[in-house]
Parts: structure tokens; C-alpha cells; sequence
């Protein structure tokens, strides 16, 4: 028996003393999906041009080397970084990553052929796809998209936004997994505003057009993200929290609530049961802000391990789709996705080892001196053993083992790209 074995056979013993099966907990973590952001691996430039530039208040800092630098590279990174990432996985992408040969295609002609590659490859590999309409970096997306006063502008957007869609329903056919496709649009005001609902109407009328079309929802669900604040549109974001939580409901498609697009004071972990108590499902984009929406990568913070436990505590984790979106170019692209995914998946475990109906059971009594004291003890429970267990079971690196796996490939491969 090896050492982690051993380590884990102990923790097993402990948690069984509370009334946790650990066998139980992995095995229910290897069935949720946590959704990779494929635009980690190139620094969100895409494959429409090799000049694309972010612009819409988006930036990434860094040059470490070795960025992916066209599709084959950036699959041959992200199998990499699967391979260290235990559990259930798929992959999120953008308009922007299709592949059109050298035709170019603009975004009101993107088609599911385009993305035939990626289908094919998330079929071989058993992984599930996310798609979202590319609203930013392009000619036509500074100041408006959907929001746009000028009709030509909108219908273009619009006609983008239908096309996506249609590339949602063709992933969610060829991989046999549904997929969710994410709307979210910079448009917004520098400067105070004069008619805010002109262009919140002129929004509601362009995605009414957008979701006009029928597609089943086995195959493709939709989802609407919003945002408090974005450089040049510190005054006035039209898709505000209010406006899309308030459309999906009306329209019945989900909300996506991104970990960064809040107040920093406004915690995601509190928002999820009010909104599922009204709504069958939201989106998540997890992330993490330094000083607001920063994208950092995801780590093992208290706010996170909240969400895993609002989401577990309550059965939500056929309601929560997991997705992650974050974006750093000062680091190792590939270490950037495994810290973030491990990080996501352990602290889905973490909740999955809490005893929530014993703690339920006396919140309920009113024994709150008991409620506070097992929250606090479970905090110095062997977790840890039962982390480094399931990534042996699953054929994933064991504690740092992932780093010297990432060191090698940065030799072998990252440090030949120029």
C-alpha cells in the first residue's frame, strides 16, 4: 500500500466517525463537469488574425513564452493540462477560435463547420463543449453591439449571436453532451448617461431576436452574463445584473453569474440559493478578482469553497454548470489551468465531506453551539489524504507531481515556440 493509500485509509476512518462516506463523495466529484476556458492558452487572441488584439476593456498581462499560436498547438496544450486535472471535464470556447482555413470569416458568418475540429477532437477525447458568441475585439464592438443605436451595427451583432447558437446545438449533437452557449456583451457609457432604457430597450429587442429560434435544450441551453462595471463603461453597463436576471426569467434561459462582475463586497455564494429558489439552473464563470475583475486564476479561497457548499449543501450540482474563466500570461499558460481546475474540484470535495444533514439537523434545532463548532473542526480534517486519493484513482498527478509534468513539457515543447 502506498503512502497515499495509507494516508487516505486514516481519513476515511475520521470522516466515517462524522458520518462521511468518503468512497461516496469521490465518487459523485467525478461526476461534475468543471468547463476550462480555452482562451487561458493564447492570451484570448483567437484564430480569426494573427494581429487581433483584445479591446472592450479586456487585457491580459505577461509574455511568458511558449503561447499557443494556432489550434493544433493550443488542443495539444489543453490535452496536456486535462491530463493533470482529475474528474469530469469540458472545454469552454469562443467565436473567435474557429477555423476557417485561410478564408477569412467574419462573425456574422461563423458556422458549425468551422468548428468541426474541435467537435472531433471532444468527441475522441469524451469531453463536453461550451461555446460563447464573440462580442469584443472586433471593428464593429467599440462603442455598442446588441445595444447599438445604429441598426446596421445591430443586426450585424444580432445575426452573430443566431449563428452562435446554431454552433452550440452542433457541439451539443457531436459530443452528446449539452452545451451551454454564454452571452455577454461589453456594451456600456464612459460617462454618465442620458437614456439608459433606450438602449436596454434596443438589448432586449436584439437578444429576443437572438433566442428567436427554437433548439432543444438537450443539445444547447442558453445563458446571459452581466457585469457591474468595464473600462469604458465605468457609468453604465447595459446589461446590468437587474436587466439579464430579470430577462432570463422572463424568457426562461439561464443567468450566468461571474465571481468577478460584482461588487467586491457581493459574494456569488450568497446569490445562488435566491436565484435557483426562482430559476432550474444558472451558469457559473468562476475566476478571481484582485481589485475587482481582474480574471486572476482560481485559487483555494474561502469564497470559493462557499460556492462548492451552496452548491453541494443543496443539491444543486445538476442546477450549476461549472465553467471557468480567467486569463493570465505572466505565469505558465498550462500551470494557470491546472491550479485553477484542481483548485475547483477540490473545493467541490471539500464541501462533499461536509456532514451538511447533521449540520442542517442542528441548525434547524436552533443548536447553533454545535453548527459553529463542526464547521470549525472540519476545517483541520485530514481533506488533504482524501484530495491526494482521488487524483491517484484517476490517474491525475499526486500533490506537486503536476508541476515537474508541466517543467517538462515547457522543456520539451513550450520553449521551441517562438
Amino acid at each position: 500500500m502506498s503512502s497515499v493509500e495509507q494516508s487516505y485509509s486514516l481519513a476515511k476512518d475520521r470522516y466515517q466517525s462524522i458520518g462521511v462516506d468518503t468512497g461516496a463523495a469521490l465518487e459523485k466529484l467525478k461526476t461534475i463537469p468543471i468547463s476550462l476556458n480555452c482562451w487561458q492558452g493564447d492570451d484570448v487572441r483567437g484564430f480569426e488574425n494573427a494581429d487581433t488584439e483584445l479591446s472592450n476593456g479586456l487585457a491580459v498581462t505577461g509574455a511568458y513564452p511558449g503561447r499557443a499560436r494556432g489550434p493544433e498547438e493550443l488542443r495539444q496544450d489543453i490535452d496536456k493540462a486535462m491530463s493533470m486535472i482529475p474528474g469530469t471535464k469540458k472545454l469552454a470556447l469562443h467565436a473567435m477560435y474557429l477555423e476557417s482555413g485561410d478564408k477569412p470569416v467574419d462573425r456574422d458568418a461563423v458556422r458549425p463547420e468551422h468548428f468541426k475540429n474541435w467537435a472531433a477532437w471532444a468527441k475522441e477525447k469524451g469531453f463536453g463543449l461550451d461555446f460563447n458568441p464573440t462580442f469584443m475585439s472586433h471593428p464593429k464592438s467599440e462603442p455598442f453591439t446588441l445595444a447599438s443605436p445604429d441598426d446596421k451595427i445591430r443586426e450585424f451583432w444580432v445575426n452573430h449571436g443566431v449563428a452562435s447558437r446554431r454552433v452550440g446545438e452542433y457541439l451539443g449533437k457531436e459530443t452528446g453532451k449539452t452545451c451551454v452557449t454564454n452571452i455577454w456583451i461589453p456594451d456600456g457609457f464612459k460617462d454618465t448617461p442620458v437614456d439608459r432604457f433606450g438602449a436596454r430597450q434596443r438589448l432586449k429587442d436584439s437578444l429576443d431576436r437572438v433566442l428567436a429560434e427554437k433548439i432543444d435544450p438537450v443539445y444547447n441551453l442558453d445563458a446571459v452574463e452581466s457585469k457591474l462595471f468595464g473600462i469604458g463603461s465605468e457609468s453604465c453597463v447595459i446589461g446590468s445584473h437587474e436587466f439579464y436576471l430579470s430577462y432570463a426569467l422572463k424568457n426562461n434561459v439561464l443567468y450566468t453569474l461571474d465571481t468577478g462582475h460584482f461588487h467586491p463586497t457581493e459574494l456569488i455564494s450568497d446569490k445562488l440559493s435566491s436565484i435557483l429558489t426562482f430559476m432550474d439552473k444558472v451558469y457559473l464563470h468562476v475566476s478571481r478578482s484582485v481589485r475587482w475583475d481582474s480574471d486572476h486564476v482560481v485559487t483555494f479561497t474561502d469564497e470559493l469553497k462557499e460556492i462548492a457548499l451552496e452548491i453541494i449543501r443543496n443539491d444543486f450540482t445538476g442546477r450549476v454548470y461549472i465553467g471557468l474563466d480567467f486569463f493570465d500570461g505572466s505565469i505558465n499558460r498550462l500551470a494557470a489551468w491546472a491550479i485553477g481546475s484542481r483548485n475547483m474540484a477540490k473545493a467541490l470535495l471539500y464541501a462533499l465531506l461536509e456532514p451538511s444533514a447533521m449540520l442542517k439537523k442542528a441548525e434547524l434545532e436552533g443548536d447553533y453551539t454545535t453548527r459553529l463548532a463542526m464547521l470549525e473542526e472540519l476545517r483541520s480534517f485530514p481533506f488533504g489524504a482524501v484530495w491526494d486519493y482521488y487524483c491517484l484513482a484517476n490517474g491525475a498527478p499526486v500533490g506537486t507531481e503536476w508541476l515537474d509534468e508541466v517543467r517538462k513539457y515547457e522543456a520539451d515543447v513550450l520553449a521551441k515556440r517562438k
